[in-house]
């Protein structure tokens, strides 16, 4: 019994062991399988949550019909690019238009498997978990499809539901749009930094290129941008930009999209990066902000989102020769008056760091206008400064270059005045020398057009936009001064005078009753009379004296009248003798316009310079339909008076004060200089009969220029500058002599005012007439 009870005890001790484990294995399968069905239920909570948010998610309208933001651009006639304006700078670019390489270049860093996922990257995903587990720099696993989804519809906030929303829309995206389509939405639409957004305006930002033009090494550049484009951005952090470069070229070999030979030449390549983004193929501020006002008056606010494209009438041409022609004559102008000292003064610290620091900061507020830049001294002597640029280079200055402030060297000139260390003086390099100059203190403007239509070829409005955006063209009412005589002796031809009227040059005075104000004794501009002479002779000297009596013979309510037709505003040339001087106000494209009536034949034309508006797609929206010399509906002066003051004024220019223009080596030129009364402001309007053109100086607060300086020393100059590119290879035109014209003893005269009946004099005693003139009924006979 003992051993039957010692085995019953032994079986029962060893059931529990048994199921000890069994009970284990129950449990793990129970956990599992409990969280199999949390995982199931979670996934059908998911699929369901999923399949109600698909439907709800934002319509793909903005991508299937893609209207990106594109800003106004402004072109000359030549189609050369010379603005741009709006929040964003964008070119729209068509997928087939983008060189194959930059989409290299962009599949290569941000998404080599974009034409074999669906929209997600799961390898991506998988292979990005693993690299960052490891403790490597953190990589993402955004596709190409993913970021036009953020980019278009979410914010950049890092939360699950975000995450969430663009999957969701990547997979809405690629079932409705193919590769090609989303590759040209991102292509154009990614920020990469300077304000450009796409690829085809970041290349021009950058390199002033087309996308079409860039190299291997340049796309790789731009590729490299839209991660993070301050941090990357080749103007402001070129290191890091390169370095990136570096990266993505090697990607492009490693991936089989460029050749050894390939990523060996790019490797090495050197970029120019554009540091100023602001800078287009021309100097023509003034012009594209003059086009933006005229845009903006007729489209409002979609003048900078709807992609216009407004061509104006300037070419590239012109408008280069007039720029350099207002800078050349200003500085030549300058250099005439003398040095007035530095521009500032700072203290340079001893410590080499905080001298950089301090002269970069100070250098900073005196920005470079074109070839003019500022530049610290660091040492200097009468014989040599040293000096140092914003960009850091040193430069020496000696010899010629250190004449133009010699006065300011020496240790005997004002301690706040003399060029020394740590003053901020202006520099401009010729050739490889370097030379103190100074910025100015007087304006300029220029403008030049077509006098059959009026069409604009060329306009500054100043020296320096950025410095100064008063457009002098349109803006500046200024006195004209003689160059406004023409349009009293046009008037005077209506009223019997001609160009061989004799007429007094002699002192003559006025009350006050006669010139509207203060007793009045003019002066001719050199105070010198000689007596009488033809009015032809008068116009040519600028006789004061010759435009008064002319004036006051045919009266100055006629001549107030008679000058609107040229477009002149009757009420800023009021109805006094003095307008026979140019005492009213003008604008120098006021002055363009009248000066074509003569070049043109008598036609009044409306300057003008948008000639066509076209849209993003290239669609006509406006074109302009000009006012044309020919037509008679235009017609402002008898075609008889443009010719005889088209013979005048060539007089000016072969034997008058303007006769340095006869330098231009040509028989067609013709038109007046202007000098008013202290030489506040400088004249010189002009014209052969194709081209018009109009060049003015002065200061913004009227004073005197110069006791010496007059239009036809500081005006002319700047228009014959441009003429001689502008008239380059443009044959001589022969003026043919219109009917009702005669000619005796080689002078012009109205038919029905042949010498002998027309006014013969002016306050200079009965003038006998030739003796061979012909009579009345002879110069009936010779025209009819």
């Amino acid at each position: 019994m003992a051993s039957k009870q010692s085995s019953s005890d032994s079986t029962e001790s060893k059931s529990p062991k048994k199921r000890a484990p069994n009970l284990a294995l129950r449990l793990t399968l129970g956990v599992i399988g409990l969280i199999t069905g949390l995982g199931v239920i979670g996934a059908l909570i998911l699929v369901f949550a999923l399949a109600m948010a698909y439907p709800n998610l934002p319509a793909l309208d903005s991508l299937t019909d893609y209207r990106p933001k594109i800003p106004l651009r402004i072109f000359s006639a030549d189609n050369v690019l010379i603005g741009e304006f709006g929040e964003e700078r964008r070119n729209l670019v068509h997928i087939r238009e983008i060189p194959d390489i930059m989409k290299k270049a962009v599949l290569a860093i941000e998404d080599d498997r974009f034409f074999e996922h669906g929209g997600v990257d799961y390898v991506g995903i998988v292979r990005a978990a693993v690299h960052n587990l490891s403790g490597g720099a953190r990589q993402g696993a955004s596709t190409i499809t993913q970021q036009v989804a953020r980019n278009f519809f979410l914010s950049s906030e890092q939360t699950l539901k975000r995450k969430i929303y663009e999957v969701l829309l990547a997979w809405k995206i690629e079932k409705n749009l193919t590769k090609d389509q989303i590759l040209e939405v991102y292509m154009n639409q990614i920020y990469l930094g300077q304000r450009a957004y796409g690829f085809s305006s970041a290349a021009q930002i950058y390199y002033g290129k087309k996308l079409q033009q860039i190299t291997i090494a340049e796309a790789a550049m731009l590729a490299g941008l839209p991660k993070a484009p301050s941090a990357y951005n080749p103007v402001v952090n070129p290191k890091r930009a390169k370095a990136r470069q570096q990266y993505i070229l090697q990607r492009m070999y490693q991936l089989g999209y460029i050749s050894e030979p390939q990523y060996m030449q790019a490797k090495d390549e050197e970029l120019k990066i554009k540091t100023n983004s602001s800078e287009f193929g021309v100097h023509a501020e003034y012009v594209a902000e003059m086009t933006r006002q005229l845009v903006y008056e007729q489209f409002k606010e979609e003048t900078y989102t709807r992609g216009l494209n407004v061509f104006t009438t300037i070419t590239k041409a012109d408008q280069d020769a007039a720029y350099l022609a207002v800078r050349r004559g200003v500085m030549d102008y300058e250099k005439r008056h003398g040095y007035r000292g530095p521009e500032s003064f700072i203290e340079i610290p001893d410590n080499k760091e905080e001298a950089e620091a301090a002269i970069e900061v100070e250098l900073a507020n005196h920005p470079d206008s074109d070839d003019l830049v500022a530049a610290v001294v660091l040492e200097a002597t009468p014989k040599l400064v040293r000096a140092v640029l914003v960009s850091g280079e040193e430069i020496q200055i000696e010899g010629a270059g250190l004449t133009f402030a010699a006065n300011l060297l020496s240790e005997k000139a004002a301690p706040n005045k003399r060029v020394k260390r740590g003053a901020v003086i202006r520099v401009m390099q010729e050739g490889k020398s370097w030379s103190i100059i100074q910025m100015p203190e007087v304006q300029s403007a220029f403008v030049a057009a077509n006098t059959d239509d009026g069409a604009i070829r060329a306009l500054v409005g100043g020296f320096d936009f950025n410095r100064n955006k008063f457009n002098h063209v349109t803006q500046a009412w200024r006195q004209p001064g003689s160059s406004f005589k023409p349009f009293i002796y046009s008037a005077s031809l209506e009223k019997g005078l001609s160009p061989a009227t004799i007429i007094n040059d002699a002192p003559i005075s006025f009350d006050a009753g006669q010139t509207g104000g203060q007793p009045w004794e003019p002066k001719n501009y050199d105070g010198k009379y000689d007596g009488p002479m033809t009015m032809r002779k008068g116009l040519a000297k600028s006789k004061n004296m010759i435009s008064i009596r002319i004036l006051h013979k045919i009266g100055a309510k006629y001549g107030q009248e008679y000058i609107t037709r040229f477009g002149f505003d009757a009420d800023k040339n009021p109805p006094y003798l003095t307008l026979a001087l140019g005492a009213g106000n003008v604008t120098p494209l006021q002055m363009a316009a009248a000066y074509a009536v003569f070049a043109n034949g008598g036609y009044k034309v409306s300057p003008y310079m948008i000639s066509r508006i076209s849209d993003a797609n290239g669609k006509t929206l406006s074109e302009v339909k000009p006012e044309r010399a020919g037509d008679e509906n235009n017609r402002v002066i008898d075609p008889r008076n443009a010719f005889l003051m088209d013979s005048m004024l060539k007089g000016v220019v072969t034997s008058g004060t303007a006769v340095k223009a006869m330098a231009l080596k040509r028989t067609d030129l013709a038109g007046k200089t202007g000098t008013t009364n202290d030489s506040f402001d400088a004249w010189f309007a002009g014209y052969q009969p194709d081209i018009v053109g109009v060049a003015w100086i002065g200061f913004d607060q009227p004073k005197n220029l110069g006791n010496r300086e007059t239009g036809g020393g500081l005006a002319l100059p700047i228009w014959i500058s441009y003429m001689q590119k502008a008239l380059k290879d443009v044959p001589m035109v022969e003026r043919t002599v219109p009917e009702g014209i005669v000619t005796v003893n080689g002078e012009f005269y109205y038919a029905e005012s042949p010498p002998g009946l027309g006014v013969r004099n002016l306050d200079a005693g009965e003038a006998s007439s030739p003796s061979n003139a012909p009579t009345k009924d002879e110069v009936k006979n010779e025209l009819f």
